[in-house]
């Protein structure tokens, strides 16, 4: 084997997430349960408050098991994917280990991140049944769980949802760090407002995250199971569904983790699980952000859209005079700002840390007082304008003709409809984000620096 060869193997990284005292695998890292790895006593009392189902509580340990090591072990600079070997500590150990739920559990997370993952499970020592029953929010006849967050898609198919449905059919998951957004309710009282449980890993060395998608998977499957529903709307839009896995650039792996083709293997690992599933649907999954913005702003009562957040940036680097902004030019933040302004609803420019996209150079468009324009910010800047570029140029562009057909097969197939059918849906999203693309181009000013770095400009 020769020397680049050899660099090109990804040395196996061993974790096992048992509980304190138990004997570690020689070469194994330990990621103690109670300490690395974390049950949130409150968040499992907003899940775990009708009955106990320890299969269930297993699998949030296996969710935390993989965001651990996700985080605990740099991908290469030669190759995207790593190898893990994990061994967790569950209450049905054969359960576990039945070929039917490793392999679901391996495939789900080998597609999600682009990683090879082996999970093996030993008994734990003692039950972790310590969560008691409370009385909590949990509205009779809920029909539908929506995992929701911070963005303008979840703010938006909330609201659209609940009109279809009615309000109290619809069960919120929050996916963030905050309870659901109305600072009148507790969160504790109210169910499903909490992440059940939190990782600390010793020394992050990676960033990509992949593994979040499986987390928030994971989490409002659960909740859908405690509820008892069979209905899991998922908010994004048809940009945040394909975008991530079509436009992606160099040797990174595409990111499926609000794509059918991802959720339909949570689904099968619940059903070999648990015994039962929900379907995660995906309403919103043939509209452009800016469409289903433009339809939630149509209600009679429309969401507001001011508190929201779309930014990747953490507040440390995002923020003016103290207070926190969103950053205006990653490609989280510039699709918002393309897709609000296609749906004809006004932002005040202080929302951004970039409150001049006109400005001839990127220095010369952020707020005054901001001194944080640094080689990162600027990058995130070409990379949110290329993106966005990229996925225009997916409609028409001969050289993707064979991927956008390919995604629309396997698309396709997942959902159970002709391909052909698929790709013109397929085709007639990437043609509308182009078009919201160009017009958002279009109505910057001609020296503006995203239109000089956009292939698209007017």
């Amino acid at each position: 084997m020769t020397a680049l060869a050899t660099r090109l193997v990804d040395e196996p990284m061993f974790v096992d997430v048992l509980e304190p005292g138990v004997r570690v695998r020689d070469g194994a890292e330990l990621a103690a349960l109670g300490d690395a790895i974390r049950l949130s006593t409150e968040g499992l009392e907003t899940y775990f408050f009708s009955n106990w189902r320890p299969v269930l509580f297993d699998l949030l340990v296996v969710a935390a098991a993989a965001e651990y090591c996700d985080a605990a072990k740099a991908r290469s600079t030669v190759s995207w994917s790593r190898i893990f070997d994990v061994r967790v500590a569950v209450h049905d150990v054969e359960l576990w280990s039945s070929p039917a739920v490793t392999a679901a559990l391996e495939d789900a997370l080998t597609f999600l991140t682009g990683d090879t993952w082996s999970f093996r499970f030993v008994a734990r020592r003692q039950s972790a049944e310590t969560t008691r029953p409370l009385s909590l929010e949990l509205p009779a006849g809920a029909k539908a769980i929506m995992p929701y967050s911070d963005g303008l898609d979840s703010r938006a198919v909330h609201a659209l949802t609940a009109q279809a449905l009615g309000a109290s059919a619809l069960v919120r998951v929050r996916l963030g760090s905050v309870g659901v957004d109305d600072p009148q309710r507790e969160r504790r009282r109210a169910a499903f407002t909490l992440v059940p449980y939190k990782v600390q890993v010793p020394q992050r060395k990676e960033s990509s995250a992949r593994s979040r998608g499986f987390k928030f998977a994971v989490v409002t499957g659960v909740a859908a199971q405690i509820a008892g529903v069979d209905r899991i709307v998922v908010t994004e839009s048809g940009q945040g569904a394909f975008g991530p896995m079509m436009a992606v650039s160099g040797q990174i792996y595409p990111d499926y983790r609000v794509h059918p083709l991802f959720t339909a293997r949570v689904e099968h690992l619940f059903e070999v699980l648990a015994g039962s599933t929900a379907r995660y649907e995906y309403p919103r999954l043939w509209s452009t952000k800016g469409e289903t913005l433009a339809e939630a702003a149509a209600l009679p009562n429309p969401p507001t859209w001011d508190d929201t957040r779309s930014c990747w940036q953490q507040s440390r680097h995002a923020s003016v005079d103290g207070r926190r902004r969103q950053c205006g030019i990653c490609a989280a933040c510039m699709l918002r700002r393309m897709s609000m302004f296609n749906a004809g609803l006004p932002e005040s420019a202080d929302a951004y840390i970039w409150e001049n996209l006109s400005a001839p150079t990127i220095e010369a468009g952020v707020a005054e007082g901001f001194t944080g324009v640094t080689g990162a910010m600027r990058e995130h800047a070409i990379a949110g304008v290329l993106h966005l570029d990229h996925l225009a140029d997916l409609a028409t562009a001969p050289s993707a003709a064979r991927a956008v057909r390919r995604i629309a097969r396997e698309t396709a197939e997942v959902l159970h409809d002709d391909p052909v059918a698929i790709e013109a849906r397929l085709r007639s999203l990437l043609s509308r984000h182009a078009a919201e693309w160009h017009r958002f181009l279009d109505a910057l000013a001609p020296e503006s620096f995203v239109r000089g770095l956009s292939a698209n400009q007017p």
